[in-house]
């Protein structure tokens, strides 16, 4: 089973994966984190970013969920490939043979869902704090799901607290995650 949360940076995703890994460990599963890849990235990144980087970024993304679902029942990902490429249109304009093969992939996640930017960016050390720039990438992302009518769950605004009840309710009553509990 692969789950994503997905959004702009700084909105609590990686917060829910680590969440979410020890609710799934607390229930006797098999899970990894596949940790946002931008971080490693040995180009620039944020507004300063180009193709170069974000396809770095794409491609690194796509080997990390391979290698870690090689050796893990439940896959924890923050950030899938179409947040990669949100982040790609927004500095070199639309890529259709990546974007094919973004739309391919995105088939791969049994559970994507969607944190929602509510204006503020946490400050990280790495993730650019300018807020137009979040909600820029934060518009792209629900703009490609729309066009892709990709499915996914949306945390509802202004309620972070009870966030991970929802995605534990939603993953666990997957059918993927209930046969994990046999």
């Amino acid at each position: 089973m692969k789950v994503a949360f997905i959004g702009t940076h700084g909105v609590g995703k990686t917060t829910l994966c680590y969440e979410l890994a020890a609710v799934l460990k607390r229930e006797g599963i098999h899970v990894d984190i596949v940790k946002e890849v931008a971080r490693l990235s040995p180009l620039p990144i944020n507004q300063k970013t180009s193709l170069e980087a974000q396809t770095w970024i794409f491609l690194t993304q796509m080997a990390e969920e391979i290698r870690s679902g090689s050796q893990h029942d439940v896959l924890v990902c923050d950030r899938s490939v179409l947040d990669n490429y949100a982040y790609m249109v927004l500095s070199a304009g639309r890529q259709p043979s990546i974007e094919r093969y973004m739309q391919h992939w995105m088939r791969s996640y049994d559970l994507l869902f969607k944190v929602p930017f509510e204006g503020l960016v946490t400050a990280d050390g790495v993730r650019d704090t300018d807020a137009f720039f979040a909600e820029a990438v934060d518009q792209m992302v629900d703009k490609l799901l729309a066009e892709r009518t990709v499915p996914h769950e949306r945390l509802e605004p202004g309620a972070r607290r009870t966030w991970i009840n929802r995605v534990r309710e939603v993953v666990l009553n997957h059918p993927k995650g209930q046969k994990r509990l046999l």
